[in-house]
């Protein structure tokens, strides 16, 4: 009701404008009106986009509200643990709470309950600069900053055949309603988050991927090895008797190296043959002299070069790796490299976590499509391709380019690989594909 049609309403009642009577009713009907706006505007519900279901404003932070997401001890690789806590943060995000700093996984998990070493966020990624990043998106707490934590509702994650997105989805949206968002914490119980139904697209996850800055103590050692690579680069350019190497001035611009996530460890070799089997395809598994061949064929690749060789030498049972290169290619793993005890000294993720910041620098990039390490590797650097505002990541020119050792491209290349940052789910990427944005 408008002002004029208020002041009509008041005389056909017999009350004068100006009386007490009258000023009282109007203000009633002002806290009444503010009240109603408030409440549209902190209920969630005016802004629904596939997606981005629920989203939450810059200033549903700011207001420090006390509601929080608990999510199980997060498992398995280093990128699946980093996917498991990416969808922790968009399910937290989703219901319009913190999330409260998960527990990783310092080991490398198969069956072996007894051997799962919990690890704490921040030992691996830097807590405050997540918050700082992410600030607006989505934020985490640490256990000492929740109130009452009896106030707790456990929430049981569906599993099963019959348990699909939509019946995930329709739980969601039942927690962040009344009287479940009353609780102070959610804690959600069942499977490993890396598991859980996928609801946001691929931008969604890459902007919570970009939140995650390693540890000072862990980039500090992948400083080291990246400066051993680009070392080792610069005395086969002096050997060669030239200042330059692939167009680069040595003496101001750092040397440039190639890496491949040489993927032909045991483990890797019993899962593609069981993930072919089951498909139905024969482009995931990759032989040694098929990775060597198809990475000497890369057109452009400007030698002599360094290739570091990114792979998980306790599960490596071929020790010949580094024979059989093209001339100017020049391979290293971390033994030849001399830095394998760098690499002892720490338990299985942070080693997983240096050789990822080592693939992620480098000036070219070559992985297996079906491989979640590869596949985020190429996602940042996808992304950060995009930020400086490449158009066109899968360009014949392009500042770092990557590659697919297991898709024959032409000229019996590896192809060319770019993440598609449109797509509208992690799938591809959480269990690999041989269907890539450049193909």
């Amino acid at each position: 009701m408008d002002l004029l049609s208020l002041r009509k309403h008041l005389r056909l009642h017999g009350l004068r404008w100006n009386s007490l009577a009258c000023k009282c009713v109007f203000l009633v009907v002002i806290v009444l009106g503010f009240r109603a706006a408030c409440l549209y505007r902190f209920s969630g519900f005016g802004s629904i986009e596939k997606g981005n279901f629920f989203a939450t404003s810059d200033s549903d932070f700011l207001r420090g509200k006390s509601k929080f997401l608990e999510v199980p001890q997060i498992i398995w690789g280093l990128n699946n643990q980093k996917i498991a806590l990416a969808r922790a943060c968009l399910t937290a995000r989703m219901l319009n709470r913190t999330l409260l700093m998960p527990s990783l996984s310092a080991s490398l998990f198969y069956k072996e309950v007894d051997l799962l070493k919990p690890i704490s966020f921040d030992k691996i990624f830097h807590f405050d600069k997540f918050n700082s990043l992410c600030k607006g998106f989505i934020q985490l707490s640490r256990y000492s900053e929740v109130i009452n934590r009896t106030d707790l509702l456990e929430l049981r994650k569906g599993t099963g055949r019959r348990w699909t997105v939509d019946n995930d989805l329709h739980q969601l949206r039942r927690f962040h309603q009344h009287p479940f968002d009353e609780y102070e914490i959610i804690r959600i119980v069942g499977k490993n988050p890396f598991l859980w139904h996928d609801h946001w697209p691929v931008k969604d996850y890459a902007k919570v991927f970009e939140c995650l800055v390693l540890g000072e103590d862990i980039s500090i050692e992948a400083d080291k090895v990246v400066s051993k690579i680009r070392e080792i680069g610069l005395k086969v350019s002096k050997q060669v008797g030239s200042s330059q190497i692939n167009g680069l001035n040595s003496m101001s611009e750092p040397v440039p190296y190639a890496a491949v996530h040489m993927r032909i460890e045991k483990d890797w070799m019993i899962h593609c043959k069981n993930v072919e089997q089951r498909l139905n395809i024969s482009e995931i598994c990759s032989s040694k002299d098929q990775i060597i061949q198809r990475v000497g064929n890369i057109e452009g690749l400007k030698t002599p070069i360094i290739i570091y060789l990114a792979v998980a030498d306790d599960l490596l049972e071929d020790d010949s790796i580094t024979a059989g290169w093209k001339e100017g290619l020049l391979p290293y793993e971390k033994k030849t490299l001399g830095v394998l005890d760098l690499y002892k000294k720490h338990p299985y993720l942070i080693q997983s976590a240096i050789d990822y910041e080592v693939c992620l620098r480098s000036d070219v990039f070559v992985g297996n499509s079906f491989s979640t390490f590869s596949s985020l590797v190429v996602l940042d650097r996808t992304q950060k391709m995009i930020s400086m505002g490449v158009k066109r990541p899968c360009g014949m020119i392009v500042r770092w380019p990557s590659y697919a050792y297991n898709l024959e491209g032409e000229s019996e290349s590896p192809r060319r690989w770019a993440t598609n940052m449109s797509e509208s789910s992690l799938h591809a990427i959480s269990y690999g594909s041989n269907h890539i944005s450049c193909s």
